[in-house]
């Protein structure tokens, strides 16, 4: 397996050292290039071709929004990785809408940047605690609104289980070794579950069990 070539983009120099020294330290993963604004991240996704693209939100000229949804069309093969300071609902949603695959706060450690690096690579999504509560949040399913299909309609008891899983935060990794199936098994199930739903990534797939109630906010730790 190649390294997992990654662009950063940031307005303030010191984090896009401080980041890329985190990162070139794994044996894995390699910057192949850094961006000081939107615009240029956009560019420079076509030119240096990264597998992740870390992305701010508060850039000038272009926001990270704004890239996000540029690269997500003219590149849809890169996972956006969203590094930021803000939390506020008209970024997450504006971003998860987007399409970034993941939404981290800066407050998380070195090993937790690392890890969410290489997940969005695998194709998986990564949210931060905080941005996660917000989402579920925002599309639990309330009490008097009507019921939909039963998840049994929808998908298999193992599908229900990998999703419920999923929602827990899991990794596919750590999902198929609760379940005691193969890596390839639980991508295959997930490959599944977002055929059946509709959806191209682990959030929308969550999102979609919590509006129509198959999982609630007792399932998340």
């Amino acid at each position: 397996m190649g390294k997992i070539k990654i662009l950063i983009a940031d307005d303030h120099a010191v984090v896009r050292e401080g980041t890329r020294q985190i990162l070139e330290q794994e044996a894995d993963m390699d910057v192949v290039a850094e961006a000081a604004d939107g615009e240029e991240a956009v560019r420079l996704a076509g030119s240096s071709k990264p597998d992740v693209a870390i992305i701010d939100i508060a850039m000038p000229r272009v926001d990270g929004i704004e890239a996000t949804k540029q690269i997500k069309v003219l590149y849809p093969t890169i996972a956006v990785l969203i590094l930021t300071a803000y939390d506020d609902d008209q970024f997450v949603f504006g971003l998860l809408e987007a399409g970034a695959a993941g939404y981290l706060l800066k407050s998380v450690r070195g090993h937790e940047l690392i890890d969410a690096v290489r997940r969005v690579s695998a194709g998986e999504s990564v949210l931060h605690p905080t941005i996660t509560r917000k989402v579920l949040n925002r599309f639990v399913r309330t009490p008097d609104k009507p019921a939909g299909q039963k998840p049994s309609e929808v998908l298999s008891e193992r599908e229900m289980e990998v999703l419920r899983l999923a929602t827990r935060g899991l990794s596919n990794q750590e999902i198929a070794s609760e379940l005691s199936l193969s890596l390839r098994t639980v991508q295959a199930h997930l490959g599944h579950i977002f055929n059946k739903l509709q959806v191209s990534s682990r959030t929308e797939a969550v999102v979609r069990a919590l509006k129509e109630g198959w999982v609630t906010l007792e399932d998340i730790p």
